[in-house]
């Protein structure tokens, strides 16, 4: 049995894993792992975003962790970010956020953050699996007044957004500044757009209306047309869309352009530097961030360290080598001096208030980090396989390196979240880098779905 992904746990809601019986044994399990001993407090803190299976969920987790005598902190619908922030600053044992992150509202997910607000590592996660499946679980139970309780704190989104803005130099205003924000329907409907007002933003918000399967639905970072459409219509400096839970984002210029991850990173690495405050002059990224980003950096003196896919390896990397500036090409950006998770509304802050700074529109930070064409295709599996064992896959892949006679990349790797082949290609011309992976696909499409 494996539970936990990249990301936490994950998948289609009551069914396997994601049932409220292996969620009130999650919460069981990781109360028995994570209580201290002649502790008083022991508490837990439990975020969600806005699926309708939340209720559920956190329901179950809920009764969990009480049943094994740890306290449990209910804050209701909040950015992951949030989450990680709040565990840290409240000194509470462990947070947990309830969220499938940019995925459907028919999909739902746990996810851990240690006292520190760091995710949990591995070891701390296979003991957790380890007791799921314990026979004796139920052993472990508190006795009469031992049993845990459950508070509710209310003000959770207000502490956030006060940490936000500490985060920023004093007296910043983006008054006169105009911003469209997609909520994605999801974790962040009322943090951004509260935030943005209260900083002199003029806010024109949109998909913040969550109904519980709105989530993600044809809005947010995954889907930005409606966010373009706004900026354009409204004549915005910049529009913001965040995923579901809130801890990336993407952006648009005021000209309807999309500015990724990889940007972000360039133009704030750049300007961190100037401060004096990029550590180790260096940049930590994934496999999957464009080679454009490598050559800018670079043009601009500071180096490039890659690791596996997935922020919490990127963060890992952070810590160990001490950096401090990193993230995805997806948008979670990691500022490490500010959080210790991608964080969706301090990185589009830190934009602004550079755009503010630098007195320049988002267009001009972004034009000169000149990414390469880029193709992904994500293909569906029946269960997950080494795709080494597949000496046809190997050989479609050799044959595209080969052709790109090394001007450009070629990753395939198993998704963390899904069970999918994510097949990405670069190069200098889209047509030949399109057709390459679609010859991948194919024999991966053949050979293992």
């Amino acid at each position: 049995m494996k539970l936990f992904g990249t990301d936490g746990m994950r998948g289609k809601v009551n069914r396997y894993p994601i049932t409220p019986e292996i969620a009130l044994r999650v919460g069981m399990a990781a109360a028995i792992v994570l209580k201290k001993q002649h502790h008083g407090r022991n508490m837990v803190l439990i975020g969600k975003d806005t699926r309708l299976s939340g209720y559920m969920i956190e329901s179950a987790l809920t009764s969990g962790i009480c049943s094994m005598g740890m306290n449990v902190t209910l804050v209701g619908p909040l950015p992951t970010p949030g989450i990680a922030f709040l565990t840290r600053a409240l000194r509470i044992d462990a947070g947990v956020v309830i969220s499938a992150s940019h995925n459907p509202f028919y999909d739902n997910g746990i996810k851990f953050f240690s006292h520190n607000g760091f995710k949990l590592p591995d070891d701390i996660e296979a003991r957790i699996e380890t007791m799921v499946i314990d026979d004796g679980l139920e052993r472990y139970r508190a006795k009469g007044e031992h049993v845990g309780k459950a508070f509710r704190l209310d003000d959770a989104t207000g502490r956030y957004i006060e940490y936000i803005k500490s985060t920023l130099r004093k007296g910043v205003s983006f008054e006169g500044m105009k911003v469209v924000v997609d909520c994605a329907n999801g974790s962040a409907y009322k943090t951004t757009p509260w935030l943005l007002r209260e900083l002199g933003a003029e806010v024109i918000s949109i998909h913040d209306h969550p109904n519980g399967t709105n989530i993600n639905d044809r809005c947010g970072s995954l889907h930005t047309e409606d966010l373009v459409k706004a900026v354009l219509k409204n004549k915005a400096d910049i529009g913001i869309a965040h995923d579901g839970d809130a801890d990336r984002v993407l952006l648009c210029d005021e000209k309807g352009r999309l500015v990724d991850g990889d940007q972000i990173m360039g133009m704030c690495a750049v300007a961190m530097e100037a401060q004096g405050c990029l550590r180790r002059n260096t940049v930590v990224a994934t496999v999957m961030s464009n080679i454009g980003l490598e050559i800018f950096l670079k043009k601009n003196g500071i180096g490039l360290i890659r690791t596996k896919v997935g922020d919490r390896y990127v963060v890992e990397k952070m810590l160990t080598d001490d950096y401090n500036f990193g993230g995805e090409q997806s948008g979670h950006i990691i500022f490490l001096d500010h959080n210790t998770t991608g964080d969706g509304p301090i990185t589009a802050v830190q934009v602004l208030d550079l755009m503010k700074a630098r007195n320049l529109p988002l267009s001009k930070l972004a034009s000169p980090i000149k990414l390469f064409p880029q193709v992904l295709i994500n293909v569906e599996i029946e269960k997950r396989q080494d795709i080494r064992s597949f000496p046809a896959i190997e050989l479609a892949v050799r044959q595209a390196e080969e052709t790109l006679a090394g001007k450009g990349r070629v990753l395939v790797r198993p998704s963390g979240t899904e069970p999918k082949i994510r097949v990405m290609l670069e190069g200098e011309r889209l047509n030949a880098i399109t057709r390459l992976g679609r010859n991948i696909a194919k024999v991966i499409k053949k050979k293992m779905a």
